[in-house]
């Protein structure tokens, strides 16, 4: 299976790719911001970074405190 660079659909996987960017660096300020978080910020952040596109939202939904 060998594919070229200008096979794929960029038209279509661009937006994902940005709104993914954007999820991301929104969930690393908050994340930065908040004075304290369920666990060590600096796991939170290792957990935004590196599990993609889950990462962010298992941020907002579990990290997060809501006092």
């Amino acid at each position: 299976m060998n594919v070229s660079l200008n096979e794929i659909p960029w038209g279509a996987i661009a937006p994902i790719i940005v709104l993914q960017l954007i999820l991301m660096i929104t969930a690393l300020v908050s994340c930065i911001r908040e004075e304290k978080t369920n666990g060590p910020k600096w796991m939170w952040i290792l957990v935004i970074l590196f599990i993609s596109l889950l990462g962010p939202v298992i941020y907002f939904v579990v990290g997060r405190r809501n006092d």
